[in-house]
């Protein structure tokens, strides 16, 4: 491993013409490197970006001049590159991502990774990160490492040591931080029919947004409930410090919160420092159908842009825009419902754009990103459809009965009209 400083890291020298460069995503993307690369991306001759979800203001797309960018999905900041045209997305479930990097499906010649300072045993963290990015080390041709002052010693399933990183650079800056979504009235009524389904001694798996936020926050009452999520927030902390987490009952990793990776604020980040209740697992363990499906009472939620009558799911696109990812929810929609007494859930509002547009729609207007075949609950601030077990007329009828009232008789004419025409 060679120490340099970022004045002096050149990548002309490490980077060569067609490589592709992968680095951590969300909250762990290592901001200088990618800063560094941004700025000397004119003499690297024509390089690759291969990205998760983003959430700095780092990329803008007129850096896809000299640099062509691909990521899972626009989730965050990412949109204003799908907007303009330059982002590249693969559709891809998450529980696959790691095999793609290992096999050299998705290639990976040059990594850059944020770590935390050695600890006591020469250890590096991945601090707020543990999906694919491991994989992407083992794979690369050139790992460079940020070893940021602020990052956190998360305990990690598999740390990295010294001997995996050829070069160093040493910063102390702020990092990246995703405040929790302002919670609305809406939002907790969503949140109250949720709540139904999650019983004492559950494992949960949420995601980021305002519904999970609201769900989260009443739940303060329940306990012995586990962790095993691709991603923690803020509100977890809230769930430990209240005394619903115990993880006590879990089957798998009993006594400890499972994640891959932190989407917060500082507070998770203290919270998660040398915190020998946590631990980071790369995809091959967070997303694992054969270890979620171990896992009695395991409550997935995810949102979706719209639910169409047969119980569709579209989580990518809206208005003809790519805003989301396929991302991890296939993977936990299947471990909800293979988990004995667990469940999956859809939740999203009703209607969108003041009410004008409603989400539970008689055809999509985007990709099926979950299969009907798959979905069990779907949830609107109007009740929960219960899928599993449903012809295909049932459904319809339950998701008519929680859109939104003003939109239930044009759904009706809809259905019938298609029923009329089948037969």
């Amino acid at each position: 491993m060679q120490t340099v400083s970022a004045d002096s890291l050149d990548l002309k020298g490490l980077i060569r013409p067609g490589d592709t460069i992968m680095w951590g995503q969300a909250c762990a993307e290592p901001t200088t490197l990618v800063e560094i690369l941004l700025k000397q991306r004119a003499s690297l001759g024509g390089v690759s970006a291969f990205m998760g979800s983003g959430f700095s203001n780092t990329l803008k797309p007129e850096y896809a001049d000299h640099i062509r960018f691909a990521a899972m999905g626009a989730a965050g900041t990412h949109r204003r590159l799908t907007k303009a045209g330059v982002l590249d997305i693969l559709p891809c479930h998450v529980s696959k991502m790691e095999s793609y990097v290992a096999e050299g499906l998705l290639p990976c010649d040059v990594a850059f990774i944020q770590v935390s300072p050695p600890d006591e045993n020469g250890h590096y963290s991945l601090g707020l990160i543990s999906d694919y990015i491991r994989a992407a080390v083992r794979r690369a041709r050139v790992v460079i490492a940020e070893m940021n002052a602020q990052v956190p010693q998360v305990p990690c399933a598999e740390p990295l040591t010294a001997d995996e990183i050829d070069y160093l650079v040493a910063t102390d800056r702020p990092l990246i931080e995703l405040p929790a979504a302002p919670v609305t009235d809406l939002d907790r009524r969503i949140a109250g029919f949720v709540q139904n389904f999650i019983p004492e001694r559950a494992t949960l798996q949420v995601g980021i947004g305002a519904v999970p936020e609201a769900v989260m926050s009443g739940l303060r009452d329940r306990r012995d409930m586990g962790i095993h999520s691709g991603m923690l927030g803020d509100s977890v902390v809230d769930l430990v410090e209240a005394g619903a987490i115990s993880n006590a009952y879990k089957e798998v990793d009993p006594g400890l919160i499972i994640t891959g990776a932190l989407i917060g604020t500082k507070r998770l980040y203290n919270f998660c420092h040398r915190n020998k209740l946590v631990r980071m697992h790369p995809i091959s363990h967070t997303h694992n159908i054969s270890v979620l499906s171990q896992l009695s009472n395991f409550i997935s939620l995810n949102s979706a842009v719209e639910v169409d009558l047969s119980g569709q799911v579209n989580a990518e696109c809206a208005g003809g825009q790519y805003i989301g990812a396929v991302g991890g929810q296939v993977d936990y929609v299947r471990a909800g419902s293979a988990s004995r007494g667990g469940h999956s859930i859809i939740a999203l509002p009703a209607t969108a754009q003041n009410g004008e547009v409603s989400r539970i729609v008689f055809g999509l207007n985007g990709p099926v990103t979950t299969a009907r075949s798959d979905v069990d609950v779907v949830v609107t601030e109007f009740g929960a459809a219960e899928l599993r077990g449903k012809t295909l007329g049932q459904r319809a009828k339950a998701l008519i009965n929680i859109a939104h009232p003003a939109h239930r008789e044009a759904l009706e004419r809809a259905a019938h009209c298609a029923s009329k025409s089948a037969a």
